[in-house]
């Protein structure tokens, strides 16, 4: 497939002069935890520094952040559904060869476990499937579902396929416990996309 990733939204015009994440391709997949309500934060940083990025949003992310916001703040057009006869491909193949990197922040305990077992029913576990780029995974979840072996397995193995984990971090949960389970910072996720070399 072409890198052009035409029809699926338009160039952002970025800030005045060239940013850090200049010429960057992300894709961010955003999936149903509390920590969704923080990728605006992440679409407008990467976009602040540069950056194209272009969002999937799965059917229980849409649930804690809007298509319209994302696509607001990113200026481009979100994908949801694989589809969807708006895309001028199969947006999960036009979106893996495009990108040259794969955020997934938050991501749950759930899709953790799908990208574990290879499965692509969903447009972002397809997507990642079908990509050969960097794959960056932000965990959120409670902190038993983190600790729990089943999922220590799962992190264990896509990290195996070379798919980077960056968190979760600790501090207050959304079920008003503190403990180790948040997502990282928006700023945090930021500036390592920001430091990934180019090209990788």
């Amino acid at each position: 497939m072409a890198r052009s990733g035409r029809g699926l939204g338009r160039q952002p015009q970025g800030p005045s002069g060239p940013g850090p994440g200049q010429g960057r391709r992300i894709v961010l997949g955003i999936t149903g935890s509390i920590g969704a309500c923080k990728a605006p934060e992440i679409v407008r940083g990467l976009v602040k520094a540069g950056a194209e990025v272009r969002c999937v949003l799965t059917p229980n992310g849409s649930r804690f952040v809007t298509a319209l916001t994302l696509a607001t703040l990113s200026r481009n057009r979100v994908c949801q559904d694989p589809f969807d006869v708006k895309d001028w491909d199969m947006a999960h193949l036009s979106l893996s060869s495009w990108a040259d990197l794969i955020l997934v922040a938050p991501a749950t305990a759930d899709i953790v476990a799908r990208l574990a077992a290879g499965r692509a029913e969903g447009l972002l576990d397809g997507v990642i499937l079908a990509s050969t780029c960097r794959v960056a995974v932000c965990p959120a979840m409670d902190e038993n579902m983190w600790k729990h072996r089943a999922t220590q397995r799962n992190v264990g193995v896509i990290r195996g396929w070379g798919y980077e984990v960056w968190g979760p971090g600790a501090g207050e949960l959304a079920s008003g416990k503190t403990g180790v389970g948040r997502l990282l910072e928006p700023s945090e996720i930021v500036e390592r996309c920001l430091r990934l070399p180019r090209g990788s």
